[in-house]
């Protein structure tokens, strides 16, 4: 079974054409599932507004003629169940490429995704299998993407540009506002000897940036076509690969200093798509001059692997742990932001002994709100603000509530909707934040013993500033500093105040 790309079918290397549309979905849909699937969910996703009997007597009719394509033995069907017969050897190019992703295999993965989950195939007036679709969809996509990044690293270090343009030019397929694909893309091409290639690739990024954004490319990505610059352009930090707790983890390092200062940012990251926002960037520099500078991408998210399931604050805590290790870290500032926090208040209260001090930015203790913690959205709001965020994934999706100050700028929107894409899939991110949402570790914060710096701005609509000032209450001895503007992100808006604060904090404890 075919389903990266439109949907087909074949017995024996034979095509089984059918002209049945819902019959196709079902076919699908059992073979994702794996397993039997009940009639009734099978009825209701394909004909949501017709009567009972109606609906049973079509998927009679229905599995009738799918038996008289694919033969009898094809299916599995009894009184209240529907499923591919475990005798077939049924092989579904979905499954095969999360294999490969799975096993580290990319290589193989990058070659079965010849496109987007079924690609151009709806069943028509069947919105429940629309949106199953759609999930499918936008997780697949989400790894073919990490899949092809791992490629372009992967070839560009062995010297083999031509092969890494050629991943990297997929990705811009995927992705074409984003600049660190298109530099990608242009780099490999040049260092190929491509020149002509190269400028041809440029022009056509210029204009899609022009004509979809109105902003022309930044000076980094002209300057790679300037005499000697495909070497000279400085380059994020290289993305190193460490493994804990059956997964491999994505980080970076990036300065130098006398201490190590780790970020982990909220619900969602890509260390690499960061340094693509070039105030985002300018931060993460400014962070590097004080310290050794940390990423990581917690697992589930961004370069690090999949899992089949969110992630809690005692799994991300672990990956600090393993990374730092990776990292040959003894003694670190950890620095959590936003849903970041949590993870990073439950490492420095069990590992007391390696952390040095600790930054929390517009963070929280608890997901949501109760009689005694009024700081965050009730259960009902946040489900509601998740369905809201998940339903527009795809786009620049929450910029209005994270970074205000950046809502109306077209490339500052571009790149998050592309880091979001990058990082995550909405069916994933909903179990992430469904296990933020029910995140708890205020009976964690007596036992902090390192120095403590809170900030958090006044109008943050993202984390209310109630938070801010409970975590900064109930951790010994912690430092509240209080800072104008709205937007959630560290970078956006004024940054100044919060690097001053942080390298204060910092230079005290270097002493």
């Amino acid at each position: 079974m075919r389903t990266l790309g439109f949907p087909e079918i074949r017995r024996n290397d034979r095509p089984c054409p059918l002209a049945l549309r819902k019959g196709l979905a079902l076919l699908v849909h059992l073979a994702e599932a794996g397993g039997p699937v009940g009639r009734e969910a099978i009825a209701t996703m394909l004909w949501p507004e017709d009567a009972a009997d109606v609906v049973r007597a079509r998927l009679r009719r229905l599995l009738h003629r799918l038996q008289a394509v694919l033969g009898d033995d094809a299916l599995v069907i009894d009184r209240s169940t529907v499923r591919w017969s475990p005798a077939i050897d049924l092989q579904i190019d979905s499954r095969l490429f999360e294999q490969a992703c799975d096993g580290g295999a990319f290589e193989r993965a990058c070659r079965l995704y010849v496109g987007d989950f079924l690609d151009g195939f709806s069943p028509g007036d069947s919105p429940l299998f629309d949106e199953w679709a759609f999930f499918r969809r936008e997780a697949l996509r989400g790894r073919a993407i990490q899949a092809l990044e791992r490629m372009v690293h992967d070839k560009n270090a062995a010297g083999d540009y031509a092969a890494a343009a050629s991943y990297a030019n997929r990705l811009v397929e995927l992705d074409p506002l984003s600049e660190v694909y298109g530099r990608h893309l242009i780099r490999n091409r040049l260092l190929t000897g491509d020149r002509m290639g190269a400028e041809r690739h440029l022009a056509a990024l210029t204009q899609r940036l022009r004509d979809e954004l109105d902003v022309a490319p930044e000076a980094e990505t002209l300057a790679l076509l300037s005499a000697g610059a495909a070497s000279a352009v400085e380059e994020p930090p290289p993305t190193r690969y460490t493994s804990g707790g059956g997964v491999h983890l994505a980080y970076q390092t990036y300065g130098a200093g006398r201490l190590d200062i780790l970020m982990l940012p909220g619900f969602v990251s890509h260390v690499e798509r960061v340094w693509e926002e070039p105030r985002c960037r300018t931060f993460l520099s400014a962070l590097a001059g004080m310290g050794r500078l940390i990423l990581l991408d917690r697992r589930g998210v961004g370069l690090s692997d999949r899992v089949g399931f969110a992630p809690s604050v005692d799994a991300t805590a672990q990956d600090i742990g393993t990374v730092l290790d990776a990292a040959r870290s003894r003694r670190v500032v950890l620095f959590g932001a936003s849903e970041g926090g949590p993870a990073c208040i439950k490492f420095a209260a069990d590992y007391p002994d390696r952390v040095a001090g600790l930054i929390l930015f517009a963070s929280l203790a608890k997901g949501s709100a109760t009689p005694d913690y009024p700081h965050t959205l009730k259960p009902g709001q946040y489900d509601m603000w998740l369905r809201q965020l998940v339903e527009v994934w795809g786009g620049p999706a929450g910029i209005e509530t994270f970074a205000p100050s950046l809502s109306e700028d077209p490339r500052a929107k571009a790149w998050w909707a592309g880091l979001l894409r990058a990082a995550s899939s909405p069916g994933a991110i909903k179990g992430v934040l469904e296990t933020l949402r029910d995140t708890d570790v205020r009976h964690l914060l007596p036992r902090i013993s390192a120095p403590t710096l809170v900030m958090h701005r006044r109008g943050d609509n993202a984390v209310r500033i109630g938070a801010g000032r409970h975590l900064a209450s109930h951790i010994a001895e912690a430092r509240f500093v209080e800072l104008d503007g709205a937007d959630h992100w560290a970078f956006a808006g004024d940054q100044q105040p919060v690097l001053t604060s942080v390298g204060e904090f910092v230079d005290g404890l270097a002493v």
